[in-house]
């Protein structure tokens, strides 16, 4: 079929008169009206053909005609971003579409169709115009459509001003986290760049003491090789434990206690740290010569290894600022296309990353990733949304202790994210619920109850997947399937 970008509505004429007061009783909209009001209905409205596979009423275009479907079957749909999701597929007699908030007075406001209809096969409607439906209600059911618009203008902006509210909250914590973990490297790298400006200038303060004991050229140059050397086999130095670096420290400090050094059990664990051993101060000592200049060697050298092990400090904690600045730019999708092929990883990474100052040091995580699997086609954006969510709510159930596993597998035709905690689970009673819109187990002021609707509207409405909960106590999972292709465009 066309685009339904541009496919036109091409409908049979309506016919007047085709159904009497009597058959539109058996439609169970109408089956409790008056004989007078049936009459008024059978009057204004008229019965309409669409034939297979036509186009009814298209998202987006004015809401002029209120539908009762009388046979046939019918599909609602839904545009996201280039694609067409399937809401609704029907053939019960009697369901109605269209223009059904025609009754609601928002003057100066243009009515659009919330969705897109077609028939699948043959169907016939009822139909009444806009106007005549708006006028029935409000003058039949005055008091019911104040409650109507009461109810549909208070939840449309109550849930407006609360998917805001946790917009900003979401935003405002995943900020916070954010500032955190970046606040920590930063951090450390100051500290690393002040105490390394002091190195650096202990180290011209000894270089020009060595150069003022009037030390040999060619043992000056010995020297300087063997700080080169020092500082290599510093950087292939394998890592000690506690025990053994304490060990080391030991065998250094005497070393230098029994040499007179200045200050040598302050400088032993920067040796020891270094991966330096009693071997190599020896070498030290040969290639000075002279017990005069010694002091003032190991400390030269022991500036040069303070520098080496600064600017790795220094290197590390500008790293883990631009892994989380890479992170946070991945979660937001910025400069990225909406809708796009992707490693499901990537996102479930970068979520990880953006919540681990909230997930905390009291819940392990566990990722057990099949690197193998395909890309899907998704809004990634969208998705970040979701696992957002699902972690939020385990992390939450465990308290601040547990087990957070994040599993992905295939299952068929689609890719499958299981989030699953070590949390008391979801009773079997409210199982059902826990998508419902506003329906949350938090105490007042915790939680919104929008968080898993959104995320299974994401799911299933935006990328024609679908999304489980399987719970029992110490093991409750959420399972997000994606499919591997486009949802087909009707």
């Amino acid at each position: 079929m066309s685009d339904p970008e541009v496919e036109e509505v091409r409908l049979q004429p309506c016919e007047p008169g085709k159904l009497t007061p009597v058959e539109l009783r058996t439609l169970f909209l109408f089956e409790k009206l008056t004989d007078e009001q049936l009459a008024w209905i059978a009057d204004h409205g008229c019965t309409m053909h669409a034939p297979a596979g036509s186009l009814v009423l298209r998202e987006g275009d004015p809401a002029e005609s209120f539908f009762v479907l009388l046979s046939g079957t019918i599909a609602l749909s839904r545009r996201v971003g280039q694609d067409d999701v399937q809401t609704t597929r029907t053939e019960q007699r009697g369901v109605y579409m269209g223009a059904t908030q025609a009754y609601i007075r928002d003057e100066g406001v243009e009515r659009k169709y919330m969705a897109t209809m077609r028939a699948l096969d043959d169907a016939d409607f009822f139909m009444l115009s806009a106007a005549d439906f708006g006028w029935m209600m409000r003058e039949w059911f005055p008091m019911a459509i104040h409650l109507l618009e009461g109810l549909t203008l208070g939840m449309r902006s109550t849930q407006a001003a609360i998917s805001e509210r946790q917009r900003l909250m979401a935003l405002g914590a995943l900020s916070a986290g954010l500032m955190h973990e970046l606040n920590n490297p930063a951090a450390a790298a100051s500290r690393a760049t002040g105490a390394l400006r002091q190195r650096v200038a202990g180290m011209r303060h000894k270089l020009g003491m060595l150069a003022h004991g009037k030390v040999d050229p060619d043992r000056l140059d010995a020297l300087v090789e063997l700080q080169e050397e020092v500082i290599e086999k510093a950087a292939k130095a394998p890592a000690l434990t506690a025990m053994q670096a304490a060990d080391r420290e030991d065998e250094l400090g005497e070393w230098m206690d029994e040499r007179n050094v200045t200050g040598g059990w302050d400088l032993a664990p920067v040796f020891a740290q270094g991966g330096l051993d009693v071997q190599c101060l020896d070498d030290i000592e040969a290639k000075v010569g002279s017990r005069e200049l010694l002091d003032q060697a190991i400390h030269w050298i022991g500036y040069a290894l303070e520098t080496e092990q600064l600017m790795s400090d220094i290197e590390d904690a500008t790293g883990r600022v631009s892994s989380l600045v890479s992170a946070a730019k991945q979660y937001s999708q910025l400069d990225r296309a909406a809708h796009q092929w992707i490693d499901v990883h990537t996102g479930l990474d970068s979520t990880l990353v953006m919540l681990s100052h909230k997930i905390g040091t009291g819940v392990k995580v566990v990722k057990d990733y099949d690197r193998t699997l395909p890309q899907v086609p998704s809004h990634p954006a969208e998705l970040n949304q979701v696992w957002t969510n699902i972690i939020d709510n385990a992390v939450q159930a465990m308290n601040g202790a547990g087990t957070l596993t994040v599993r992905t597998f295939r299952e068929d035709d689609h890719v499958v994210v299981s989030i699953g905690d070590t949390g008391p689970g979801v009773p079997e009673e409210l199982r059902k619920r826990v998508f419902e819109p506003f329906f949350t187990t938090k105490a007042v002021g915790e939680g919104t109850g929008l968080g898993l609707d959104i995320s299974y509207r994401i799911v299933v409405n935006g990328h024609g997947g679908d999304i489980v909960l399987q719970s029992k106590p110490g093991d409750t999972r959420f399972l997000v399937k994606l499919p591997l292709a486009e949802p087909p465009s009707r």
